[in-house]
Order: structure tokens, then C-alpha cells, then sequence
């Protein structure tokens, strides 16, 4: 064993209350590995808001399918995660179809959602007209209204097309096709950071919505080191 004399112990403990003292430091743990969230069979790991609508929803060629078939789409139905996330980058691959001339042909996908009795929370919009706004279902209303000028120069609105979400602390970015649409910056401290994500298929005319390939990264909150 190495002795240490009185004045090296002295400078050693000098250097612990130093350490001891030093202000903490942040660091944030990137996850970098998506995760799956459809199987690609099944509708395992989802639910629908309302059970009684579970009848529009189907897997068919490993697509998740919303439709009324035929006839106009008499309701708003959501398919909703079982687990909540808070800060995520998700991405999916989706499909729009319908006849316009029978009504709205309208979808989103829903974020950091709460569910009671009706489902509460942020929108990415899909849709003629509505194309990437962030939209606050059964709460405020239109946030933002996104810029399409850049992902409407080569679009066609029947077409397979890419959906990126992320959230990070109070920033929400909305991207379709790796086109930044929606850039936004939660000021209302009192609205929920953590909830369910639900794909939706809108009433209105003969519509149906497809989504493939959904995928979720979490993003851990920042860690607080001493």
C-alpha cells in the first residue's frame, strides 16, 4: 500500500470538495434504433377509439386499410397505439384515395393524444386542402397551416407519399416527402407532452387510407448527471 503524507491527503481533499461541488451537467441519450409498430398481419399493439367502428379497419397485403368500401365514410375513426410516447421521431408510408365529388376525402395522423371518452390532441393533417397542418382535434382547432410551396412542385394527391413526425420538448416538426411543412413551437405549458398516436380516416365521401412501413424512434428526456 502507497502512504500518502499530510499534504498530499490535504491537496486530495481539496480536489473531492472541488468535484463534489461542480455544477451538474446535462446530456441527452440519443436512441437511434426504430422500432416497428405494425407487424405487418395484425392489428396488434392498436385499438380503435370506438370499438363499434372497429369494422372499418383491416390488414390486407401487409397494409393497414380504413374504409367504408363502396359508400360514403358516415364517421370519424381512429385506430389508436396502446403504449404513449412523448418525445419520438415517427415515419410511415401512406395513401389517400377517394372520390371528391362524394365529399371530404380526409385523414391524419394523431400525436401525443390523450383518450377520454373521444380522442384530444395534435393532428398532422393529410388531405386536399389540408395537406401537413398541425391541427388540435377536439381541443383548439388549427395550429399551424404548413407550407407546401417546396412538396407540391412534383405531388400527385393519389399516390404512396412518406410522413415524418418528430417531437422534441416543445418543438413539433411535420415533414411529407422529406419536405419540412410544419415547424412548430408548443408556448401552452399546461398541454400534455405525452400520449397515444392514432391514424384516422375522416366522414365524409368514398375515401379509404392505407398505411405501410409505420415506425417509431424514441427519444429519451435529458438526464440529469451530478
Amino acid at each position: 500500500m502507497t502512504k500518502l503524507n499530510l499534504p498530499t491527503l490535504a491537496i486530495a481533499s481539496a480536489l473531492t470538495i472541488i468535484t463534489c461541488q461542480a455544477k451538474p451537467t446535462t446530456t441527452t441519450q440519443q436512441n437511434t434504433t426504430p422500432t416497428s409498430l405494425f407487424d405487418s398481419k395484425t392489428l396488434n399493439g392498436w385499438k380503435t377509439i370506438n370499438p363499434k367502428f372497429a369494422k372499418y379497419w383491416s390488414v390486407n397485403n401487409g397494409i393497414i386499410t380504413c374504409s367504408n368500401g363502396d359508400k360514403k365514410m358516415p364517421t370519424n375513426t381512429f385506430l389508436a397505439t396502446t403504449k404513449e410516447y412523448q418525445n419520438f421521431t415517427f415515419t410511415c408510408e401512406f395513401r389517400l384515395s377517394g372520390d371528391h365529388a362524394t365529399g371530404l376525402i380526409n385523414s391524419g395522423i394523431q400525436y401525443r393524444s390523450i383518450i377520454n371518452k373521444k380522442i384530444i390532441g395534435y393532428q398532422a393533417d393529410i388531405g386536399k386542402g389540408y395537406w401537413g397542418d398541425i391541427y388540435d382535434e377536439h381541443r383548439r382547432g388549427l395550429l399551424l397551416k404548413a407550407n407546401t410551396k417546396e412538396l407540391f412542385k412534383n405531388f400527385k394527391h393519389n399516390d404512396w407519399h412518406t410522413y415524418k413526425i418528430t417531437c422534441k420538448g416543445d418543438n413539433h416538426q411535420l415533414f411529407i416527402n422529406n419536405h419540412l411543412v410544419a415547424n412548430y413551437t408548443e408556448k401552452n405549458k399546461t398541454i400534455p407532452k405525452k400520449g397515444v398516436i392514432a391514424l384516422q380516416l375522416h366522414s365524409g365521401g368514398i375515401a379509404k387510407i392505407e398505411y405501410k412501413n409505420i415506425q417509431i424512434t424514441e427519444h429519451p428526456t435529458p438526464i440529469t448527471k451530478k
